[in-house]
């Protein structure tokens, strides 16, 4: 019936809206402003109208949950980054349907997850940050799902995806984009150090693994990836322990997937954290690709909750 349409992994970083602003940082994020425009641009012509967010700063600690009021409008300010994000306005429709047939479709797979559309509940800013430069008509409805999960495992993460494009495959009549908001390694500059850190990676450790994943991406190295991604989330000080990533993963196939990745905005430093912008190509996958709900690795299923 449906179709996923666009997969990508992306960033969120506050300093974007910082770059709207006057003053000495104006304007030095505009690349990844460009690439969520850009993205956004990709999902017109791909006729999506509804975009899914696998959203790092909607924290969780039971279950998994899907935001899918009818409409969003308000002002928000970040309690994280007051600084960077302020009296911020947004507005845009929701898909209490395609939100509703995500949870139902995840619970027949054994992913408890819960789906919220009369609530009062708002949107992170891992959702608004990219929809105010992909969104800013309001032309796509939008459904954020946690991935900020505390005592998850990557393994259900995985599985939730690839329940999700089922979803949307088989039971949803639209054309959907996933988003995977969040960032490669998220050590963020120690406090006192931020303004020397504003463009750059914490280490060269750091960047190096960050720059050596992404290559993988390039060369769809999926199975050596989604084999250290445990790893990778912990020592990599991964944002959200990469759920959003196995997340996007799962619905792409998993190690089974054989996209390569496309780079739309480079690699880049921010605050310490390392960040991209990059369309993961969405290719025809069978039921065999579907992430096991216990891998024979004990490592795959890697709670966070001793982050």
């Amino acid at each position: 019936m449906g179709k996923l349409a666009l997969a990508a992994k992306i960033t969120h970083v506050p300093s974007m809206y910082l770059s709207e602003l006057p003053g000495p940082r104006q304007g030095f994020r505009q690349a990844a402003i460009d690439g969520h425009l850009e993205i956004s641009r990709r999902c017109r012509e791909l006729g999506v109208d509804t975009i899914v967010v696998f959203d790092t700063h909607w924290l969780v600690n039971a279950n998994y949950h899907v935001l899918c009021g009818p409409h969003f409008k308000g002002v928000y300010t970040s309690n994280e980054l007051p600084h960077f994000i302020s009296n911020m306005e947004y507005e845009f429709p929701g898909n209490t349907e395609l939100g509703l047939i995500l949870a139902d479709t995840c619970n027949q797979f054994n992913v408890e997850t819960m789906a919220h559309h009369a609530t009062t509940l708002g949107p992170e800013y891992g959702t608004l940050v990219p929809m105010r430069y992909m969104n800013q008509d309001q032309h796509f409805k939008v459904t954020s799902v946690s991935a900020l999960c505390t005592s998850h495992f990557l393994a259900d993460s995985a599985r939730l995806g690839w329940a999700m494009r089922k979803a949307v495959e088989d039971h949803y009549d639209g054309t959907v984009a996933f988003l995977a908001s969040g960032s490669l390694s998220h050590r963020f500059a120690q406090n006192g150090q931020a303004p020397d850190f504003a463009t750059k990676v914490w280490s060269p450790f750091l960047e190096t693994l960050d720059e050596r994943v992404v290559k993988m991406w390039e060369n769809a190295e999926w199975e050596e990836f989604c084999g250290m991604l445990p790893e990778y989330a912990s020592k990599g000080h991964g944002e959200g322990f990469m759920h959003d990533t196995a997340m996007l993963l799962g619905a792409l196939g998993w190690s089974k997937y054989d996209g390569k990745a496309d780079v739309v905005t480079p690699y880049f430093g921010s605050s310490g954290t390392g960040q991209i912008n990059a369309i993961f190509p969405v290719t025809p996958q069978d039921g065999s690709s579907i992430p096991p709900a216990q891998a024979a690795n004990p490592s795959a299923v890697v709670s966070t909750s001793r982050l």
